[in-house]
């Protein structure tokens, strides 16, 4: 597999991870033992931190393409053990 290819794929996984991390870690006002901005939604996060959330997307997306490029190298799962239609 070419590096480009593995790029794309880590690409595609960072960008899925980023919406799956994106709700762990995040307190409200509230939670954080402050009082919410007036117009802001009760439940809006207190303080966001892009780079934190970056970061964790970064480390997720590597574990799935690492698992991505091993079962392209070992064979684990392949299109034909998907093929339940037949």
């Amino acid at each position: 597999m070419r590096w480009t290819s593995v790029l794309a794929i880590f690409v595609l996984f960072w960008t899925m991870s980023l919406f799956l991390v994106l709700p762990f870690g995040v307190r409200t006002a509230e939670e954080a033992g402050e009082k919410s901005a007036p117009g802001h939604a009760e439940s809006a996060p207190h303080s966001f931190s892009l780079g934190r959330v970056m970061l964790r997307a970064a480390i997720v997306g590597a574990v799935f393409t690492a698992a991505y490029v091993a079962n392209y190298v070992y064979g684990w799962i392949t299109v034909d053990q998907l093929d339940w239609a037949h």
